[in-house]
């Protein structure tokens, strides 16, 4: 379901333009390739298609400072929360954009990403719509031209068709599988990260899956 819009974000989303690119000024081709410059330090830079309401992405910078990351949203309304939440934990490794996935080559060069995150997608249920779901193989043969020799995509969703689904193409695409978990929660993983809509979920009883999948060299 869309929320409805809230127009006062237009203009309160300002006041985080020291870290995010909104839809007034947009990421460009003028970043691509440079983000480190952006970021004003070399570090890996890891990114995150969904971003959400932000509390993935704030924990895992927060718990990671010696990296970068970019966490990028379609919904300006849904990034100005994750943009305040930035703001009050001080992170000075983040950066957000308000920007359609689709054109994700236009803002990163080739090998310049070390890692992609994509936690709970649209699942696009239906057969007609699979070439939008993000773990397509037409999406995973662009993230391999972004991502430097090895890098890897972290994968979360509770929708077991899409995780067969994805499993199905990562496997098409010849990637490797890192780690694997059909009930993650069972596990009791500690290093696992939760986001907004996984504690909602989970708290229902659905099983969360997960797979890390890594992109060889050549």
């Amino acid at each position: 379901m869309r929320l409805r819009r809230k127009p006062w974000i237009d203009t309160a989303i300002h006041d985080f333009d020291e870290f995010v690119f909104s839809k007034d000024a947009p990421a460009s081709a003028a970043q691509c390739g440079h983000w480190a410059e952006v970021f004003g330090r070399t570090a890996p830079l890891f990114v995150e298609l969904g971003t959400g309401k932000g509390d993935f992405i704030c924990q895992l910078a927060a718990r990671e400072p010696e990296a970068n990351f970019i966490g990028i949203e379609a919904q300006q309304d849904i990034l100005y929360q994750a943009a305040r939440k930035i703001q009050e934990q001080g992170l000075r490794n983040v950066r957000l954009l308000v920007f359609d996935i689709n054109q994700i080559d236009e803002i990163f060069a080739p090998e310049e990403v070390a890692g992609f995150y994509i936690n709970f997608c649209d699942p696009w249920p239906k057969k007609r719509h699979a070439k939008r779901r993000l773990t397509n193989r037409t999406f995973l043969q662009r993230y391999r031209r972004l991502l430097q020799p090895g890098g890897k995509l972290c994968f979360k969703t509770d929708n077991r068709p899409l995780f067969d689904f994805s499993l199905e193409e990562f496997a098409a695409e010849e990637l490797g599988i890192a780690e694997l978990s059909y009930d993650l929660h069972a596990e009791n993983c500690p290093e696992n990260i939760e986001t907004e809509y996984e504690r909602k979920f989970s708290g229902f009883g659905e099983k969360i899956n997960r797979c890390v999948v890594t992109f060889p060299r050549g």
